[in-house]
């Protein structure tokens, strides 16, 4: 299984951004898919994800910012960010779990500027 990440960059606070992660088999096979942070000098964290049951799971931190959402018939997954805080600087991953194993996709970078 490969997660082909795509759609950081640098945006001013207050900006948005938009992150796909594309998947090279049906998302459907997934327990759980959505995307981890990890910023300079701290632990990596979860930022949002599907899991099963079709649940969502956000960070407190981007609630009311940040919105997981998925293409079935793409496996993409997609993290609309707005609102961005420097704070949210961080590379962020996708990660895709089954029962048995871990997946995760190359980081992306977004760079938030004060």
């Amino acid at each position: 299984v490969q997660l082909q990440a795509s759609g950081g960059g640098l945006v001013q606070a207050g900006g948005s951004l938009r992150l796909s992660c594309t998947a090279s088999t049906s998302i459907f096979s997934f327990s759980a898919v959505g995307w981890y942070r990890q910023a300079p000098g701290k632990q990596r964290e979860l930022v949002a994800r599907f899991s099963i049951g079709g649940f969502t799971d956000y960070a407190d931190s981007v609630k009311g910012r940040f919105t997981i959402s998925r293409d079935n018939a793409e496996n993409t997954v997609y993290l609309q960010m707005t609102g961005l805080k420097p704070e949210d600087t961080a590379v962020y991953r996708c990660n895709a779990e089954t029962l048995i194993r871990t997946y995760w996709g190359q980081g992306t970078l977004v760079t938030v500027s004060s």
